[in-house]
């Protein structure tokens, strides 16, 4: 697995869709610290400051049908991750959103381009892991693991157990 680093990007999303028109390979993972413009369904803006887990990863070529459930089982493993690490009890917004007490701590976007195949797919991950603070038009529906644990989180250790937790995953679905 091979995961590229940014300090500040546009959308981790649009970077890992420009590198898969160029061949990078599958399982590639597009970290930045910073999201100048990241997004989520129907281009909604996503609240990107330093200290949160923003990633996309680009995905194998698949099957059609297995894209409609890519969201769902991300959304699940990030849940999943969440509660084993940090023994709270996310719930899962269907179909992309999860929850902590009421309000959204990740979001996840998958987009695709589907041509008589998948030509391309990218999911992207948003957590608010040690974001502090949200303005005020997000702070009633926003919330972080840092304000509901009342401590820092270890956003490397979280990304890659979610990588691989989806890698394993998708191996059980497309095969």
């Amino acid at each position: 697995m091979q995961i590229e680093n940014f300090k500040s990007i546009s959308s981790t999303n649009q970077k890992a869709k420009e590198m898969s028109s160029l061949g990078v390979a599958p399982w590639t993972v597009v970290v930045s610290d910073v999201q100048e413009n990241g997004y989520g369904r129907k281009g909604e803006s996503w609240y990107s400051p330093l200290g949160g887990l923003y990633f996309s990863i680009i995905l194998p070529h698949g099957n059609i049908d297995d894209l409609q459930i890519i969201t769902i089982l991300a959304a699940f493993i990030v849940a999943k991750t969440i509660k084993e690490f940090f023994n709270v009890e996310p719930l899962i917004k269907l179909p992309n959103d999860v929850l902590l007490n009421g309000k959204k701590v990740c979001g996840i976007l998958t987009e695709n381009v589907i041509g008589s195949d998948v030509k391309l797919s990218v999911i992207g991950i948003g957590i608010n892991t040690n974001t502090e603070s949200f303005p005020l038009e997000l702070k009633d529906i926003a919330t972080s693991l840092k304000i509901e644990l009342g401590r820092e989180v270890d956003n490397r250790e979280l990304l890659e157990k979610i990588i691989n937790e989806l890698k394993n995953q998708f191996k059980t679905i497309s095969e």
